[in-house]
């Protein structure tokens, strides 16, 4: 298998599970120890690799109440910029989770947190529609979620008993 391969093979493993031991990772690519972590190295300093962490079903841990929205960004290029420093901009928020330039109907997709509907509809409105070059935004909140980053959440099986009332 060549480098390239083997790194490529490597991203992978690691993406589906971060917690796997270098030797585990190694022998799942076919490579050494040596090279597995060799390539990791390089992974993480090129930034190809940013961080590890779990997916999880926040909606089981009783302590956190958060409510995630989608937001739909329609905006002015700046010019000489594009969208980069548009980007720049909301990125500093601490309530941006991602942001993503779309093609399509809007410009930019922000995913974004906050503690109720109301704190994400403030933030909403208090500072992503001010910016000057946002033209329009549309909000989505999520009610559930069924599937993230590749991980289908367990569904809870509806009681399809009868209901007997005397």
């Amino acid at each position: 298998m060549n480098e390239n391969k083997i790194m490529e093979k490597i991203v992978e493993i690691l993406h589906k599970n971060c917690k796997l031991s270098l030797e585990q990772v190694a022998a799942i690519a076919g490579t050494s120890t040596e090279t597995a972590a060799t390539v990791i190295d390089t992974l993480e300093k090129s930034g190809t690799i940013m961080g590890y962490g779990a997916v999880v079903n926040w909606e089981k841990l009783a302590t956190r109440d958060k409510v995630t929205a989608y937001i739909e960004l329609k905006v002015t290029p700046q010019r000489n910029n594009g969208f980069n420093r548009i980007a720049q901009q909301i990125c500093q928020f601490k309530e941006v989770k991602s942001l993503n330039l779309m093609s399509g109907g809007y410009d930019f997709g922000v995913t974004v947190e906050g503690d109720s509907i109301r704190d994400i509809s403030l933030f909403v409105s208090e500072h992503l529609a001010p910016m000057e070059s946002v033209l329009s935004t549309a909000t989505h909140f999520v009610l559930r979620r069924f599937k993230d980053d590749g991980i289908i959440f367990p569904m809870e099986s509806e009681d399809d008993r009868e209901v007997i009332s005397l």
